[in-house]
């Protein structure tokens, strides 16, 4: 199992996008998890790869945790402290990655992950939040799942990408083969292997400019990875999405969850 190849700024040119496009994640899943993992005010919580900083600063405002935010992406960190600062709540930001993980973190009571841990060598990331993590401490990852989209305009992005983006869509594609170790298996055999999941499903209407915000919100078809064929990839993405749907609107359900994982 190689993890994919470190690239601290894999996600430059996304933070305008991500925060704005990509599925929020529920006040009730943030509440929902910190009442199950045991989280109280002035906890310590790490957010691993935080992005614009939606987790850590969920977890700041409604469960009063102490965050610490952490990214390898300038951008991405410039983004968060202005959004902490529009909520009005308090966190600090570090610029780092999973290979930065150490004792100055310590004790944490949670770390969560929002679609980012499949960038890290995940068995070693484990074994340095062991070393890290408080005694009845916990791990959560944060994703969603599609279970339905109307019209379904995944398949012409993922054409578009491998014809615009050929070697990043490679990469997105190897994680959805058969040789990738999904992220359970590789947390049953770490130290955090007491896995639970849970999940809220919400339904969501999309306009063709909050896909095409989301598109860019990705590194496989980021502004960046995408160079000097941004314009005629949002042409032709924008074509696509008019010839599936002549009104523009588009429909999603989504289970948006959070897997806890905790040590025995």
């Amino acid at each position: 199992m190689t993890p994919i190849p470190f690239e601290a700024r894999r996600f430059r040119s996304t933070a305008a996008y991500y925060a704005h496009y990509r599925v929020p994640y529920p006040d009730a899943l943030i509440e929902r998890v910190s009442e199950r993992a045991g989280l109280v005010p002035s906890d310590r919580l790490l957010d691993l790869g935080c992005g614009p900083g939606q987790l850590g600063i969920a977890f700041a405002r409604l469960a009063k945790a102490s965050v610490t935010a952490m990214d390898p992406e300038p951008e991405m960190l410039e983004a968060a402290r202005s959004n902490a600062a529009e909520a009005g709540v308090r966190a600090s930001f570090v610029q780092g990655s999973s290979y930065d993980l150490g004792q100055q973190f310590a004790p944490l009571a949670m770390t969560v992950m929002g679609r980012s841990f499949h960038w890290m060598d995940r068995p070693a990331t484990l074994a340095a939040l062991d070393a890290i993590t408080a005694p009845g401490g916990s791990i959560v990852l944060f994703g969603d799942r599609h279970v339905s989209v109307t019209p379904d305009w995944h398949e012409a992005l993922r054409k578009l990408a491998e014809h615009f983006s050929p070697e990043r869509n490679a990469e997105r594609e190897r994680r959805r083969g058969p040789e990738w170790t999904p992220h359970e298996d590789i947390l049953l055999k770490s130290a955090f292997r007491n896995l639970e999941r849970i999940g809220i499903v919400v339904e969501r209407s999309l306009d063709i400019d909050d896909i095409v915000g989301r598109v860019f919100s990705m590194s496989a078809t980021s502004p960046q990875a995408l160079g000097d064929r941004v314009a005629e990839f949002e042409q032709t993405l924008r074509r696509e999405l008019v010839a599936l749907s002549s009104t523009g609107t588009f429909s999603e359900t989504v289970d948006v969850n959070g897997l806890i994982c905790f040590r025995p």
